[in-house]
């Protein structure tokens, strides 16, 4: 919840029950089985669970469930059973109470548990968690919340961050599926994978002997966009057909205008008709889709076809009953300063310790030389012969090993302004940059024939805009413990993350340069440490 709370849409703004029903009546007849009551919090609407009875009198209409905070649900469930709620998702981001408050900005810890233990009682299997995951906030709790499942019938669901006004979101703050399932998995190394459903937005997996089950929700590193089949209403009736998309359509309106269920149908099909393969507007650039049409569903007059026949959207109507709509998607890390300009800086981390002295944000002075500066006279990557060899790191001791390196991408002044602005067509060019210097760093090895693997502990690439000369510095920093040194990784990261601003960039300028790749500084190894005057 934002410090200053959210802004409650006027009562005569919301649907009523009867539009709520309508609509459902209409989308249950083409084909959906399963209506998911969200928010906000549904269950602050005093028609709750009228709502839910009058939506359980629907022929077709399978699954009727409920995503909550669970302040009110231990109080509420009852009678929410005996109405035919059939599937619960409770959100909760913390086992901790004081770090709860800060998060909710209200207490109701010991609610919420309580709310979750009511609905393992009365027979709710599994009882899904929703719990979003962010650095330095709750990422230390992945195994206490893995550890729940061990008694109790559990689906505890990690998300990743994702971003929406008013969460401050950055792209450090999140913490990756893979990096998610590496931290169970050492503790758990047994862990399963469990088949999921086709349309399922959920990897799943099961540590044997326990009773419940965790999963993961990959919306920003892996998406589900091609077979997504959900469809959103906001509380004001606004259908959005991706969760992250700007476009909404108003069916309230058209609703109170007197349109025809036939008005309503063709309405609807052009919006479902629209639907990408792809998150909407920010997040194209996170993935590459696969070929063909971009629309992943067909809409006949008066019936819906996609993934399955009069199936393709058939898991999810949310209502949003609370008076906000589902916000619009923010640019990125972007913050306007004095004289009407903007100023982005971008840092992507994967640490996790993130009070590294070496590898914390800082300037971009240059370094003066310290310590013993060894080299060799020899090159050690050929044997005796002069032939190529990789170095034989197996009797050299592990230490702590940094390295750092930059580069820099002169972009011309158009490049650069629409790179400030984030007007790219392809995107924001800072961001897939620093993801590809992240993921760069990873495969070094792969890429730089003689190098060797090296287990990373930390990788952090930032981007920073050089306004007085069109340019973007990059620096990237690595850090590893092991034999060998990691200024190979820091130096691909920083190159590769260079060639993809060129290639976000190279359908509007072809005279970009490339320039000052080069290795700032590394500690650690028996040849000392190097820093760059």
């Amino acid at each position: 919840m934002p410090e200053e709370g959210v802004p409650l849409t006027p009562k005569a703004n919301l649907l009523t029950t009867e539009e709520i029903l309508t609509l459902a009546r209409l989308f249950v007849k083409e084909g959906v089985d399963k209506i998911r009551l969200t928010g906000g919090e549904p269950l602050i609407r005093p028609d709750v669970v009228d709502i839910v009875a009058q939506l359980q009198r629907l022929e077709g209409l399978r699954t009727i469930g409920v995503t909550t905070n669970g302040i009110n649900l231990a109080r509420l469930l009852p009678q929410l059973q005996k109405a035919g709620l059939s599937a619960i998702n409770i959100s909760l981001d913390t086992l901790v109470p004081a770090k709860f408050e800060f998060i909710v900005r209200r207490k109701g810890f010991h609610k919420v548990m309580e709310g979750i233990h009511k609905a393992i009682e009365l027979g709710y299997n599994p009882v899904k968690v929703n719990c979003v995951v962010m650095r330095g906030l709750n990422e230390d709790e992945l195994l206490d919340f893995a550890a729940l499942t061990e008694g109790l019938p559990l689906d505890v669901r990690f998300i990743e961050y994702m971003p929406f006004d008013g969460n401050k979101w950055n792209f450090k703050k999140m913490v990756s599926y893979k990096e998610m399932l590496d931290t169970v998995r050492q503790q758990w190394p047994e862990l399963e994978k469990v088949p999921e459903e086709e349309s399922s937005t959920a990897k799943a997996f099961k540590i044997p002997g326990f009773q419940g089950q965790i999963s993961f929700i990959t919306s920003m590193s892996e998406h589900f966009c091609g077979t997504c089949n959900r469809l959103r209403i906001t509380a004001d009736g606004n259908l959005k057909v991706c969760l992250f998309g700007n476009s909404e359509v108003s069916l309230r309106d058209h609703l109170r205008a007197g349109a025809s269920e036939q008005e309503l149908l063709r309405i609807i099909g052009a919006a479902v008709g629209r639907k990408k393969r792809q998150h909407a507007e920010l997040f194209l650039m996170f993935h590459n889709s696969p070929p063909g049409n971009p629309s992943i569903f067909s809409w006949d007059p008066l019936h819906v076809q996609g993934l399955r026949p009069r199936m393709s959207f058939s898991s999810q109507v949310a209502t949003l009953w609370k008076g906000c709509r589902v916000p619009q998607t923010p640019p990125l890390a972007q913050q306007r300063l004095g004289s009407g300009s903007f100023q982005r800086h971008y840092t992507s981390r994967a640490d996790s310790n993130a009070n590294s002295k070496c590898l914390s944000p800082g300037s971009w002075a240059s370094a003066a030389p310290s310590g013993p500066q060894l080299t060799s006279e020899q090159l050690t990557h050929v044997d005796s012969e002069g032939r190529a060899a990789m170095v034989d790191v197996g009797r050299k001791p592990d230490t702590e090993r940094v390295a750092v390196a930059s580069a820099v991408v002169l972009l011309g002044p158009v490049a650069f302004k629409l790179v400030q602005q984030n007007q790219l067509k392809k995107g924001d060019a800072l961001v897939v940059a620093q993801l590809a210097g992240v993921q760069a760093a990873k495969v070094t090895s792969q890429l730089i024939p003689l190098c060797h693997h090296v287990a990373l502990s930390h990788i952090q690439v930032q981007l920073e805009l050089d306004s007085t000369r069109h340019a973007v510095k990059i620096r990237a920093s690595c850090r590893a413990r092991g034999p060998t040194g990691v200024e190979m990784e820091a130096l691909t990261s920083a190159a590769v993350a260079a060639l993809t601003l060129y290639d976000m960039c190279k359908a509007v300028s072809r005279d970009i340069v490339l320039e000052e790749i080069k290795l700032i500084s590394k500690t650690g190894g028996q040849r000392g440490d190097f820093h760059r005057a």
